[in-house]
């Protein structure tokens, strides 16, 4: 058979020679701005040609500080395929882990949207590696010192740039975890890895993105390449519709509504906006037929709500920046009753072809794949990371897999079931209560909009589970409701006596909930604690 090299600038030809007339629709303050494929990829011809100009050579990292937007996309496609990686920097870390990252892959060039200039202004003193910053957009951006301009350097430039024969291992794009512990860890994905999960991403085991979709980007093109759909739409003509900085449910209603959006992905927090906002607008979201949830796990509840405003539920999906990021999807097998259909939606996912996924007990022995054995999961394929970029962190790999730090079981068929995070699980007389099953099931109560479940030291049984409320609009449900509510739902034991009401969860910066920091709160005695007795438990 032949060969040839899986690289990005492959699929970005594919893409101006197939696909040219498939859109990228921006959603800016006075409306959609939109080209096509064919007029985004002769622009980031140009770009390349600058970065060339400004003596960018193959793996130079190219750093982008930027919303959801075309010329984000065109960075998407002109730094890997010119064969410098792209680095996206995540908007919402702090200034200290922003700059750390920054200087750690030692980017010489960071490309910042103009309304964003302020935030990276807070860290220029600290960076030691960057020599130019290119301001995309027209705003004031004096802040920054001395800048070129986005679109100045393409006008200078003539289409054509041709983009150079590379090792599809090298790497195109990279990527920072969100460092809930510790600085955050980097993550190389190889003009390969992206060229296989884009694969896998467009094929019917997954999403199954074609050309007649409209995938609406929520997913910040930061956090492990947008889920990659922005390099799986060049593969199959997708068109994209960019939301930028408008990711209120409210927002994200309209903008659905008047593009026929399809497709979209987001973590729960987003898709519980978008939904609560929906049942109190009349807007026609008839025209998804696709939406992916993850981050965290998808309360059945939220699916439920989702399915019955849009007419589809919520399919989960796993994964991690290592990963990608996808490992599983939870698509529903074949022959499945609607019952069945409810059941395996609740799970994290099915384990996507490509990806390898064992559960391993706490002494390193394989356990089997029944459904009911408990362990830490572990994976490994072509587009799971090997290593961490300049830090070799072992004990995050094992015999040559990678230990992802979720606890559950994996059954015959190949459905995951996460029951916890190894650093969030809760111990308690000896037996492990689930924060995610219970955070599930407190969320089914409809006087909830959020709840967050953290394991809080206790005299008798050593740990025991404190749940943090986010009451629903208009609710003034109590903490004695949900306890009640819970009492046929879960395990007797399992049953919290400390709750607590809170305006707001905190977050980490791509969403999930944050329970280090609310751990920090209680300790700090932030919260203020109810306690429900529970004389029937032993």
């Amino acid at each position: 058979m032949q060969e040839g090299a899986l690289l990005v600038s492959s699929m970005v030809k594919h893409a101006k020679d197939v696909h040219s007339n498939s859109q990228i629709i921006t959603i800016e303050e006075n409306g959609p701005h939109i080209v096509t494929f064919g007029e985004a990829i002769e622009r980031a011809e140009k770009f390349a040609a600058a970065l060339s100009r400004l003596g960018i050579e193959k793996g130079d990292r190219i750093a982008t500080f930027m919303w959801n937007n075309q010329r984000h996309f065109e960075a998407y496609v002109a730094v890997p395929s010119m064969g410098a990686v792209l680095h996206t920097l995540n908007v919402r870390l702090f200034p200290e882990q922003l700059a750390y990252t920054i200087n750690h892959a030692e980017d010489k060039i960071i490309i910042v949207d103009d309304v964003l200039a302020p935030l990276l202004a807070k860290v220029l003193d600290q960076l030691t590696t960057v020599k130019t910053i290119i301001v995309a957009g027209s705003g004031d951006a004096s802040i920054l010192g001395e800048t070129l301009r986005y679109e100045d350097l393409i006008e200078a430039e003539q289409a054509g740039f041709e983009w150079p024969e590379l090792d599809e291992r090298v790497g195109a794009s990279m990527c920072y975890t969100s460092g809930t512990t510790g600085n955050p860890k980097g993550v190389v994905y190889s003009q390969r890895s992206i060229f296989l999960h884009s694969m896998a991403v467009t094929s019917g085991s997954s999403v199954a993105c074609e050309e007649r979709d409209r995938i609406l980007v929520i997913v910040p093109m930061f956090h492990v390449n947008a889920w990659g759909l922005p390099f799986a739409a060049l593969l199959s003509g997708a068109s994209l519709v960019m939301p930028q900085m408008y990711l209120k449910g409210e927002q994200l209603v309209h903008i659905v509504a008047e593009h026929k959006v399809t497709l979209a992905g987001a973590v729960p927090t987003i898709l519980n906006d978008f939904v609560n906002y929906a049942n109190q607008s009349d807007a026609d979201l008839s025209s998804l037929r696709f939406v992916l949830g993850g981050g965290s796990a998808v309360p059945i509840a939220l699916s439920d709500a989702f399915e019955a405003r849009v007419g589809i539920p919520i399919t989960q999906g796993w994964g991690m920046t290592e990963v990608s990021p996808l490992g599983a999807i939870g698509l529903v097998p074949a022959g499945a009753s609607k019952e069945e259909a409810r059941h395996y939606r609740s799970m994290a996912g099915r384990v996507s072809p490509g990806v390898e996924m064992r559960v391993v007990g706490g002494d390193g022995t394989v356990l089997p794949n029944d459904g009911e054995s408990v362990g830490e999961f572990e994976v490994r394929g072509p587009w799971v990371t090997a290593s961490y970029y300049r830090d070799p962190d072992p004990d995050k790999f094992h015999d040559g897999w990678l230990r992802t730090g979720d606890v559950g079981t994996l059954d015959p068929l190949g459905y995951m079931r996460i029951t916890d995070r190894t650093k969030d699980v809760i111990k308690s007389g000896g037996e492990w209560i689930s924060s995610v099953q219970l955070e599930n099931e407190v969320m089914a109560h409809p006087g909830v909009y959020e709840a967050a479940v953290i394991a809080v030291p206790d005299d008798r049984w050593q740990e025991r589970p404190l749940v943090a409320i986010v009451r629903a609009p208009d609710s003034k449900v109590t903490a004695q409701e949900l306890f009640d509510f819970l009492t046929p739902r879960v395990a007797k034991w399992w049953l919290p006596e400390r709750w607590c009401f809170v305006d707001a969860i905190p977050k980490t910066s791509v969403g999930k909930f944050d329970k280090k920091v609310l751990r920090a709160h209680y300790g700090d005695g932030q919260l203020d604690v109810e306690t429900v007795s529970d004389s029937s438990r032993s």
